[in-house]
């Protein structure tokens, strides 16, 4: 790797890494990142750290907290599309082909199911998938919380990571769209983001977005803990209105990446003003965000801003972007984010991996420009 504070890279100690996820786009970052560290702090038996996750293959730490916006209880059984997607893709489960669900499914119980008239006949679960369903679901009605019941799902898995919904607390995203029928004139009603995703595949406009109980939510077990001690956090290219926004939406969360002291840099869903992947422009029209990244950078916002501190508001210190969007650097630099231009497009893990390295990079150099202007926040060894 390159760049600078490579000395304190060979000389610290493994690093700790946050990634802020929604389901497939941060689960195929995230394995990137794992390839990545795999070569730099490699680990085999006793070599790995006390902090390392066992079966990851580095001595480095991961810790993935998951967006909870999407889940629902369908048919009686706990759903949970973004922590199923990262944990199937990181234990090697993943149907690559579809971009969701259990490699080599059937789907005959969903089929069963549609014929009694239960469950969402356009919302199919695979009948691989239902056991880890009915296995959450069984473990949430014993009273354990989602945080456990998710531990003991990743035990079977190993996905090489720590695994944490962004809360225990149900909060579901719940999207107000237009009603304009023979019926109803100039009216709204609400839809679960699935439905609203799913069904109509985002082609109603959505005027807003609601996390139900939002307010009353606490962070899982772990969650600001693991910000807190981090020496990198990582905003990945998932969705940054229901997926990114939502994690940021639990109280307390967006407060403790703001506060800590490890530098936090985005991946841009955007290229070329286009998203990489499903619908977000359909969620950042409706709240007023140019489908572009330099404008998904500045929803987020500088964390130091311009005149520097952590009480602008802001959440990213970093943001890369692809030559795509080249351009925009200057805009950024304005605005008080450091912009790293390389392509960004996940063509394969090794490509991925590389995005991630320089995600590491540009955290040095963050790192080292905050040292020059003598921040008072404690810096840890950079991790890149």
């Amino acid at each position: 790797m390159s760049g600078a504070g490579g000395a304190e890279r060979s000389a610290g100690r493994p690093p700790r890494i946050v990634v802020l996820a929604g389901g497939v786009g941060g689960s195929r970052f995230t394995r990137g990142l794992l390839h990545h560290l795999r070569t730099q702090w490699p680990a085999s038996g006793a070599a790995e750290s006390a902090e390392s996750v066992p079966g990851s293959g580095t001595t480095a730490s991961v810790t993935v907290v998951a967006n909870t916006g999407d889940d629902l209880w369908l048919a009686g059984l706990r759903v949970c599309p973004d922590l199923d997607s990262i944990m199937y893709a990181l234990g090697d489960a993943a149907d690559e082909q579809r971009g969701w669900g259990r490699r080599d499914e059937s789907e005959r119980v969903s089929a069963e199911l549609t014929a009694y008239g239960v469950g969402w006949p356009w919302f199919t679960l695979g009948d691989l998938d239902l056991g880890t369903h009915i296995a959450r679901s069984s473990w949430l009605r014993d009273g354990l919380p989602l945080s456990e019941a998710t531990r003991r799902l990743c035990a079977r898995w190993s996905p090489g990571v720590t695994l944490i919904p962004a809360t225990d607390d149900e909060v579901p995203t719940l999207v107000t769209v237009a009603v304009d029928d023979a019926e109803t004139t100039g009216g709204t009603r609400q839809l679960h983001f699935e439905e609203w995703w799913v069904r109509h595949r985002a082609a109603l406009p959505a005027l807003a977005f609601t996390q139900q109980n939002v307010a009353a939510a606490r962070p899982a077990p772990g969650v600001l803990e693991a910000i807190a001690d981090a020496d990198l956090v990582l905003f990945a290219p998932s969705n940054p209105v229901v997926s990114i926004g939502t994690i940021l939406g639990i109280p307390g969360i967006a407060e403790a990446v703001r506060r800590t002291a490890a530098p936090v840099i985005g991946v841009s869903p955007i290229i070329g003003g286009s998203v990489v992947r499903g619908m977000a422009d359909a969620c950042l029209t409706a709240i007023g965000v140019e489908t572009s990244a330099p404008a998904v950078a500045e929803h987020y916002g500088a964390r130091g801003g311009p005149r520097g501190g952590r009480d602008s508001g802001g959440l990213i210190d970093g943001w890369l972007v692809d030559p795509a969007d080249a351009a925009a650097t200057a805009r950024l630099e304005a605005a008080g984010i450091r912009p790293l231009v390389r392509p960004l497009w996940f063509h394969s893990v090794e490509e991925t991996a590389a995005i991630a390295a320089d995600a590491i990079d540009l955290a040095g150099s963050v790192r080292a420009g905050s040292v020059s202007r003598g921040a008072a926040a404690p810096l840890r060894p950079r991790v890149g």
